[in-house]
């Protein structure tokens, strides 16, 4: 490996207008995307809530395929098909009968692009236990939001994600018909010192569970929840780096 098995990587996060937003952004959108006035301004929340990479935002976009206008159901597919969540498969199938050729056109659109974000090869598979709060302070939501955040992120990075208790036999059959490698990964959010957050990954090889190392990511100078935005996409990305996803 390039780099060392074990690093430690410091992300100090000042206050910032864009980062203090965080959950609330979203809840902002949600509610410009059900109960604004002008079409234009719901279309346009459904826009932004689709860049958002936010598994959370499914739920808001799937809600409004129903709104009475055919450019905010429009809106809507494209973004679900911008977000690439699987999960957003079945509001979209159950809207592929749509009047309005246009909006037809976008969910039949965001329904073959999911399907074949589903079926592309993956690049590793990965067993992924359960994200531990070793804090014993977060809420049980926002713990659980963020586990799903970072299951979101391992997909995009291209991984196949095992199923959980996954038997020895079966994991090295699936290995051997991806043709791919295997890790192990024990996601933990932690307290720093400083008051922050602190998002560590340890690796291993998978299924013989040889430890390889941990990275871990800290974050302070804004709430839990939109520390744990910021530090997930860049433990898995330094996760990664240093265990070299890239390259199986």
């Amino acid at each position: 490996m390039r780099l060392p098995a074990s690093l430690l990587v410091l992300l100090f996060l000042a206050p910032c207008a864009a980062l203090a937003q965080g959950d609330s952004r979203l809840a902002f959108l949600g509610r410009q995307l059900q109960q604004g006035k002008d079409p234009r301004t719901r279309s346009q929340a459904a826009l932004v809530l689709g860049a958002t990479e936010d598994p959370q935002a499914v739920p808001l976009l799937c809600g409004g395929l129903k709104d009475a206008s055919e450019l905010v159901r429009a809106a809507a597919a494209k973004s679900l098909a911008k977000l690439m969540e699987p999960s957003a498969l079945g509001c979209l199938q159950a809207h592929k009968g749509e009047a309005d050729a246009a909006v037809k056109t976008a969910v039949s659109e965001a329904v073959d692009a999911l399907k074949a974000y589903q079926s592309r090869p993956p690049r590793l598979y990965l067993a992924m236990d359960g994200l531990k709060d070793r804090t014993g302070k977060l809420p049980a939501d926002l713990v659980k939001a963020t586990e799903a955040r970072l299951r979101s992120r391992l997909v995009r990075r291209g991984a196949q994600l095992a199923p959980v208790k996954e038997s020895k036999a079966a994991a090295k059959g699936a290995l051997k018909k991806l043709g791919v490698q295997g890790f192990r990964i024990t996601p933990e959010i932690q307290a720093t010192e400083s008051g922050g957050l602190r998002v560590a990954i340890v690796c291993m090889t998978y299924p013989d569970l040889s430890l390889m190392g941990q990275v871990e990511v800290n974050a302070a100078g804004a709430e839990p929840a939109d520390l744990l935005k910021a530090l997930v996409p860049k433990a898995v990305e330094e996760a990664a780096e240093t265990f070299e996803w890239s390259e199986t």
